[in-house]
């Protein structure tokens, strides 16, 4: 049986590496050595995976798991995945300060399997990049550092991720899984070893670059949707409309699709239309669309800033130096990942106007946020503080539960992002 090496433990690697572990020998490899420390004692901060699935798998010792042929064991050191036979890549691929793709993680991670890959070894990339990425960018390195050669020495196969954070219902083996490989043999048995872990079936795809590009819609289909919502939010909101209102009426058609506004963030659906779009425009066409979907988007925390103060203002409160409550911080609700969260787009917007802003979330990790994003938050609801605004910008269940009543009897503000709050309670709703 082949062993397998998983490069890149987060989000993506880890459910993998774990799911694999169960029926074969797993080497799960990360640079990060906190990040493997922290696994090794049992623990996944991401809560992908529980700390009973994972100490299951999990060993200590590389020769338990080769002797027992599956089983768990992590590393950061390059030599221990020197003897496995398939390698799959699930490393970030985030975007610059420019939008612009950054594939740095994904060809760093390509020179160090090629500074091991063998004669018949297979590569599997798992990450988002634009149609022709994996036998553009990250094939020529794997040359480079191996000395071998495509469908001589060496194979390819891609495989797109379709882990949705936080989601315990659509998990890593519940979803259907798009499959491909550089040979139509190597996609046979690339889709043969997905078929071993995803109970929901696999989709073989005739090549590479249409692996690629399903996956790099998949995400863009919905950017654009949420874009057109909030659109409507905006529109509606001057003709004294509630938005959610309007989706509940449209809603009870049967193909209308059940989109509503919000902030979109995270790793995947305000990444991946920038993979896209870039490689739209090397082949030279311009997609009107596609980045007007994304300027949309990315600019819903300056509206609800926007709206919070007008609302201020018209209740002839003084603006600057007013205090606000941001209820969220990560990406989206339930969940640790604070990934290119644009919950913060609110929090600087309103800093901007002067006010004074506290963010609690009871999910994020303080160290963290802090150290990606520079910016301080409670741990522990501040039940007791006078607030001129409160903006829930998340949708955390323990956010339901908040006695929003009170804070309106003090004076404050309600202006709901997310639309989980009885309208009673609220001032404003995107």
């Amino acid at each position: 049986m082949k062993k397998i090496a998983v490069i890149g433990l987060g989000y993506v690697g880890l459910p993998l590496a774990v799911e694999f572990a169960k029926n074969r020998p797993v080497c799960g490899f990360d640079i990060k050595q906190p990040r493997i420390d922290e696994l090794n004692a049992g623990h996944d901060p991401t809560l992908e995976v529980s700390d009973e699935e994972l100490k299951e798998v999990l060993s200590m010792n590389p020769e338990e798991v080769k002797k027992n042929q599956k089983g768990l064991y992590l590393s950061s050191k390059l030599e221990d995945i020197a003897d496995c036979q398939i390698y799959i890549v699930a490393v970030p691929t985030p975007t610059d300060k420019n939008k612009r793709p950054d594939l740095t993680p994904l060809i760093k991670a390509s020179e160090s399997v090629g500074k091991v890959l063998k004669k018949g070894d297979i590569v599997v990339y798992e990450s988002t990049v634009y149609p022709g990425a994996t036998e553009e960018d990250c094939v020529p390195v794997l040359e480079k550092f191996s000395g071998f050669k495509m469908n001589d020495q060496f194979y390819v196969g891609y495989s797109p991720e379709r882990i949705n954070p936080g989601d315990k219902v659509h998990t890593l083996t519940s979803i259907k899984k798009v499959t491909s490989g550089s040979t139509p043999e190597i996609g046979v048995e690339v889709d043969a070893l997905y078929k071993e872990i995803i109970k929901a079936g696999t989709h073989l795809a005739p090549s590479i670059k249409v692996a690629e590009a399903a996956k790099v819609i998949e995400n863009s289909q919905r950017d654009i949707n949420i874009a057109f919502v909030n659109e409507l939010s905006k529109i509606f909101n001057k003709m004294g409309i509630d938005t959610l209102e309007v989706l509940e009426a449209a809603g009870t058609k049967w193909n209308f699709l059940p989109f509503r506004p919000g902030l979109v963030g995270g790793h995947c659906i305000g990444v991946d239309p920038f993979y896209l779009a870039q490689k739209a425009e090397e082949v030279g066409y311009h997609p009107e669309i596609i980045l007007a979907g994304r300027r949309m988007n990315d600019s819903m925390g300056a509206y609800v800033a926007g709206e919070v103060v007008k609302i201020l203002l018209k209740k002839g409160v003084m603006v600057k130096g007013a205090k606000a409550l941001m209820l969220g911080i990560t990406f989206k609700e339930n969940c640790p990942d604070i990934r290119n969260t644009r919950a913060l787009d609110i929090y600087h917007e309103l800093r901007d106007f002067g006010m004074e802003v506290d963010i609690f979330d009871p999910w994020a990790d303080k160290a963290e946020v802090h150290h990606e994003y520079g910016v301080d938050f409670l741990t522990e609801y501040p039940a007791e503080v006078k607030y001129s605004a409160i903006v829930l910008a998340v949708a955390h269940d323990a956010f339901k539960t908040i006695d929003m009543k009170k804070h309106r009897e003090t004076g404050a503000i309600i202006y709901d992002v997310k639309g989980i709050l009885p309208r009673e309670v609220v001032d404003a709703r995107l």
